[in-house]
């Protein structure tokens, strides 16, 4: 598999989105349901941010501030980096690595049509260097 889309095809399209004025408890509740570490912040079909369970850790539980008071908007990343489906697998590993994320919304013009996270990318690239791996010991065996 070497597109984001081939991805998604697999992974699924599935995005959980939160508006920018829920709580952040309302947040880490939907994130826990739903075991994602990250949430797609949106206003209408609009992405206006990202928020991710290190900011919840980083701005509200490291501050002491009350995560019942603060929004989403509050503590979000509003900088959403974000790749295209046509992309890499490779090419989205090198966007996370260089920027320091581990979750990337995929969109297809304005639509927002799914997330991956650095485990999908990772996971991908190790099962395309498993199959390389045993076509490669394949040959070897049969060659002699």
């Amino acid at each position: 598999m070497s597109s984001i889309k081939e991805l998604l095809g697999t992974k699924g399209r599935e995005v959980f989105t939160i508006g920018p004025s829920a709580t952040a408890i309302e947040a880490v509740e939907q994130m826990t349901a739903r075991d994602v570490g990250a949430l797609v912040v949106t206003e209408g079909k609009m992405v206006v941010g990202i928020l991710s369970e290190r900011d919840y850790v980083r701005k509200v539980v490291a501050t002491g501030r009350s995560s019942a008071e603060l929004t989403v908007a509050d503590i979000m990343s509003p900088k959403v980096l974000f790749i295209r489906p046509d992309r890499s697998v490779d090419e989205g590993l090198a966007l996370m690595y260089d920027k320091g994320v581990r979750h990337l919304p995929v969109m297809e013009g304005d639509d927002l049509v799914g997330v991956v996270s650095i485990k999908d990318l990772a996971g991908s690239c190790i099962g395309k260097r498993d199959f390389l791996i045993d076509q490669l010991a394949n040959y070897i065996s049969n060659g002699r």
